[in-house]
């Protein structure tokens, strides 16, 4: 891949990160704008990209940016994005 073509691949990759983030949570604060700005690994992107569509919260995600590279762990009830429906529910004393 030529350079400029890997620098794209960056500013897309983030671009969709903070958008997806847009959508899911509403407003993204500046300091996690800035850490993502800030990231240099394509595929630590990619896999916050997974992680962002994924979370069923803000905060789950922001301590999955705080793993910074090198993780991959995205399994379980911990990124299942209908989670705090389904806890409302429960809550609510609605059934299964």
């Amino acid at each position: 891949m030529f350079f400029f073509e890997e620098d794209a691949g960056f500013v897309e990759d983030r671009e969709d990160l903070i958008s997806i983030l847009k959508m899911r949570f509403g407003k993204v604060p500046p300091k996690v704008v800035e850490s993502i700005y800030e990231m240099n690994d394509l595929d630590t992107l990619e896999r916050l990209i997974l992680v962002a569509a994924n979370a069923p919260s803000l905060k789950v995600f922001l301590e999955e940016l705080e793993e910074g590279e090198g993780s991959f762990r995205i399994t379980g009830e911990r990124f299942n994005p209908l989670a705090s429906m389904l806890e409302e529910e429960d809550m609510n004393g609605a059934k299964n």
